[in-house]
């Protein structure tokens, strides 16, 4: 292979350097989501509702921040990089007519709605309409948009389906069996949104109402047992803020939760005026920067390894989640109280404490076997992994994805040789998985990842990425002569650009993430010499400069899009570091 050794190391010592350069004083990273106009079109909503006097300074920001971030087409788009959709333009609408009375922004608002109108229809009902054509079956978004569509006056009422709020109080492990039609997560939108089409739209039948009525303390009670301390579900703004708007709406503005929701509005907003989607996702990231630098055979160097291991350690759950009735033993997305443990990283956090442990730091081997445990309970009877809870249910996000249960299947290989533990149950949940995954195939020989996506691809898919997660777990245990693989490798490179890089899916853009995530998969699928020029592709943009700029192929709930400033360096210090060992480091 030409690709030049001295330009490979070169390359992962620039990575490398900045992920070090990004390192919290106390070790580990923390990362920086991109500022959301969804979230901020909400956060403003639920303040100028809470308090339109006292939080009339940040509602005044976060619609200068709106408006900074119109698209030029008039709608508004999750990020600044972001193309309009309907749920964000929606919502600007609202925001827009709610929060600004006096019409100061009233040419931002008719350029808003005019890229509305042009593409789905002038009528309530059209728009109404197009936004549940969105979301299908899946009430977890379309309510929340329409709800606060109703506040606004540009939504009726009687268009907005009701949400069956009164079942939140029965116990976490029948919520399964009781076929909702909105996702885990959204527990609380389900309570408070529910709460408010109670009060604006009585249905006829008495009995009915009287439930509903009779339910409104012990849900508001389920809703003040599963908030965090931080006041932030999930650490998600649009999601307290809908929380917020709705409990504030329906007569319950002075109560507790309400107050602590708003506490945490005030304490996120950013000094531009904007919200993120979510705080951050500090566990995550750091597990991939852990992961990054340690892949192939020579790791980089990481500094205050024990002191990281110890952080990691410590985010571990310890106690029965309150949010979701989760067992203890997993992790999740960052250490902040919103946070709930998940499939994904969990196993990041494995992995890396494995990586840890190898390069001397002090990992208790009980940590290792709680987390895989945790996994083996969370496990679908389809063999695959859901994100937070097992058997919740079929909408998105609560079922077993492919990225999820190849991420998994990692772990638990990983962990059963680090603690030399031969249980039978680890080779059958290795098993059921890569049934599961040959299952999710698809005809062209692609998978598809839950949490990740593109704003380019059909359908907003990221095959390309999930694609790759998959092959990295048939690499990982020797699998690669499986047909199921082979033909994975043969889509991915099927799809690779012209350019020799990747975007999500064919005809869509390269990417360093993407790219990256290619390369990290095929590095031990592959000769060297077929990945050269996707190598030379990723190597190119690292010495013009140009690779730090995140792409928004985040994919967070309910297709709402973000970008996080770390996943370019986390992403391609993995694939330089793999793409060094296959080259003979």
């Amino acid at each position: 292979m030409s690709l030049a050794i001295a330009r490979l190391d070169a390359a992962r010592r620039t990575v490398d350097a900045r992920l070090s350069a990004e390192r919290h004083p106390d070790g580990y990273w923390v990362g920086e989501l991109a500022s959301s106009s969804l979230a901020t079109a909400t956060a403003i909503v639920a303040l100028h509702l809470a308090d339109a006097v006292e939080y009339r300074p940040l509602v005044e920001r976060g619609l200068q921040s709106l408006c900074r971030y119109q698209n030029a087409d008039g709608g508004f788009g999750d990020t600044d990089r972001s193309l309009s959709n309907i749920s964000t333009t929606m919502l600007g609408r609202a925001a827009l007519t709610i929060c600004d009375p006096d019409g100061r922004y009233a040419s931002e608002l008719k350029r808003c709605e005019e890229w509305l109108f042009t593409r789905y229809g002038r009528t309530r009902d059209e728009l109404t309409r197009a936004v549940r054509a969105r979301y299908g079956k899946d009430n977890t978004f379309a309510v929340p948009i329409l709800m606060t569509g109703a506040l606004a006056g540009l939504v009726d009422w009687s268009a907005i389906p009701f949400l069956p709020f009164p079942m939140a109080v029965f116990p976490q492990s029948m919520y399964r069996m009781l076929r909702l039609s909105v996702v885990s997560y959204a527990l609380p939108a389900l309570i408070a949104i529910g709460q408010v089409i109670h009060a604006r739209k009585r249905s006829w039948n008495l009995l009915t109402t009287a439930i509903r009525s009779m339910s409104i303390r012990p849900t508001l009670r389920v809703l003040s047992r599963i908030q965090p301390t931080s006041g932030g579900y999930l650490e998600a703004t649009p999601l307290t803020s809908f929380v917020v708007m709705s409990l504030v709406s329906s007569g319950s503005g002075d109560s507790a939760v309400v107050k602590n929701g708003v506490r945490f509005l005030v304490e996120s907003v950013r000094a531009d005026g904007s919200w993120p989607i979510d705080t951050n996702l500090s566990t995550w990231v750091t597990t991939l920067a852990v992961n990054g630098m340690c892949a192939g055979n020579d790791p980089a160097p990481i500094p205050q390894r024990d002191e990281l291991a110890a952080w990691l350690l410590g985010q571990q759950m310890k106690a029965v989640h309150p949010y979701t009735g989760a067992a203890p033993g997993g992790w999740g997305w960052t250490p902040l109280s919103g946070s709930v443990p998940d499939a994904d990283d969990t196993p990041g956090a494995i992995l890396a404490l494995i990586h840890l442990a190898r390069m001397g730091a002090t990992v208790p081997p009980e940590a290792i076997r709680n987390g895989m445990v945790w996994l083996l309970g969370l496990a679908n009877g389809d063999g695959g992994m859901p994100t937070f809870c097992r058997g919740w249910g079929q909408l998105p996000f609560d079922r077993s994805g492919s990225d999820l249960t190849a991420h998994a299947i990692r772990a638990i290989h990983a962990g059963r040789r680090f603690l030399a533990d031969d249980d039978p149950r680890w080779d059958g949940l290795i098993r059921r998985g890569f049934g599961y995954l040959a299952k999710q195939q698809r005809a062209d020989g692609s998978w598809l990842p839950l949490w990740f996506g593109n704003q380019d691809a059909p359908d907003d898919d990221n095959p390309v990425y999930g694609t790759s997660r998959v092959l990295m777990a048939y690499c990982d245990t020797d699998r690669t002569d499986d047909g199921a693989c082979r033909r994975g490798i043969a889509w991915l490179m099927s799809v690779r650009n012209a350019d020799g890089g990747w975007g999500g899916a064919a005809g869509c853009a390269s990417s360093v993430e993407e790219t990256s995530v290619a390369l990290d998969a095929l590095c031990g699928l592959l000769p060297l010499a077929e990945l050269e020029s996707s190598a030379n592709w990723l190597l190119t943009r690292i010495e013009s400069g140009d690779w730090t700029q995140p792409t928004p192929i985040g994919f967070y709930f309910a297709k709402l899009w973000y970008y996080e400033r770390l996943y370019p360096a986390t992403f391609a210090s993995g694939a330089l570091h793999r793409l060094r060992a296959a080259h003979g480091g």
